[in-house]
């Protein structure tokens, strides 16, 4: 991967817990922002989430983001931006 995958989190968020989790098993690695500790980091999700705090948040290595999405859209994701680099 060209740069690491973020995952804006909070620690409460079963879902988010579980999409690492799942995307863990398929060797996809990401940096983890819990939005509850970095201030700049709520900010930025509340300006990609129309104003919500929506987690999981997901910023891919060309800036493109994803809210809530699923492991295959992840995987999906990932696999167009190895195939355009």
């Amino acid at each position: 991967m060209p740069a690491p995958l973020t995952m804006y989190t909070t620690q409460w968020c079963a879902f988010c817990k579980r999409l690492k989790s799942q995307l863990a098993r398929d060797g996809i690695t990401m940096t983890e922002v819990d939005i509850e500790h970095d201030p700049a980091a709520a900010d930025y999700v509340m300006s990609v989430n129309g104003g919500n705090q929506t987690v999981p948040t997901l910023v891919f290595p060309d800036g493109s983001v994803m809210v809530n999405p699923s492991a295959a859209q992840v995987k999906k994701r990932m696999a167009e931006l190895a195939t355009s680099g």
